[in-house]
């Protein structure tokens, strides 16, 4: 099967080749669940009497 050079490139592989972006997401995506983990958790403490 022969690869045409003028088809663009799909966008999950430019996604996929750009290290910073891994990077980005490796970072990111975690500390966004940690944080909502965490709101959670501080919404659902009882109210002291």
């Amino acid at each position: 099967m022969e690869v045409s050079r003028n088809e663009p490139v799909p966008g999950m592989q430019k996604l996929l080749d750009n290290p910073f972006a891994l990077l980005a997401i490796g970072v990111g995506m975690p500390t966004a669940l940690y944080l909502l983990w965490g709101l959670i958790e501080i919404i659902n403490i009882p109210m002291a009497k």
